[in-house]
């Protein structure tokens, strides 16, 4: 596949088919992954690859919390700034009405509208999940090498005719993770990603991108 191609059609998937995902094609995409830029290489990604029963078993335990209306765990980090700005602040809740609106669910379906959320902790029915951890000593510079590093494992995954859909939602039912995955204590999860083929009978909206004038300045000579 074209890069473009990879990039352009990279998209949040929420809808997968039980297809199994190779070991040996998430081997060779995770090994060239490991490629990817990181401030004097530190390459601060730990990453944890759930197939088969431990991941039936993260869904099963995951789902039985969203049943029981658990708490989330408390957040080891901040998803967005408390007080969201413009333009961010838009883009955000264009998000919200586009997503909500493709399942068509209203804004006030509250109900509707969780049990939507509540796919993230089925993986969207995806048969492979990663699941990124940093080092809790790391600073931002480490955790923008996650991004980089991120961004590379999905675009390789769509060479490879895969798609993926990053979730950080996975940070508020971390010790779930941890339960399957027994990551050592000096580590933070940032997110898990679900993986493999799409459901295209799944409804969605590919959300817009801002024009290129709002967010590049070019200065030249």
């Amino acid at each position: 596949m074209d890069m473009y191609e990879a990039v352009r059609s990279r998209r949040a998937v929420r809808g997968f088919t039980d297809r199994q995902v190779p070991r040996e094609v998430l081997e060779r995409v995770l090994s060239a992954a490991a490629w990817s830029p990181s401030g004097s290489n530190l390459q601060p990604w730990r990453i944890y690859v759930l197939t088969g029963g431990p991941l039936v078993e993260l869904k099963k335990r995951a789902g039985k919390r969203v049943a029981a209306r658990d708490p989330w765990d408390e957040r080891q980090y901040e998803m967005y700034p408390p007080n969201l700005k413009s333009p961010y602040r838009e883009r955000r809740s264009a998000f919200g009405q586009e997503r909500y609106s493709a399942l068509g669910i209203t804004h006030e379906d509250w109900e509707a509208r969780q049990r939507a959320a509540a796919a993230n902790w089925d993986c969207f029915g995806a048969p492979a999940a990663l699941f990124c951890y940093i080092d809790r000593d790391m600073g931002r510079p480490q955790w923008a090498d996650l991004g980089m590093y991120l961004q590379t494992v999905m675009l390789l995954l769509r060479a490879e005719g895969l798609h993926s859909c990053p979730q950080m939602a996975w940070s508020v039912y971390r010790k779930t993770v941890a339960e399957i995955v027994s990551p050592p204590d000096e580590l933070i999860l940032f997110c898990g990603m679900s993986i493999g083929f799409e459901d295209v009978t799944e409804k969605y909206v590919r959300t817009g991108r801002a024009p290129l004038a709002e967010t590049v300045t070019f200065v030249e000579g």
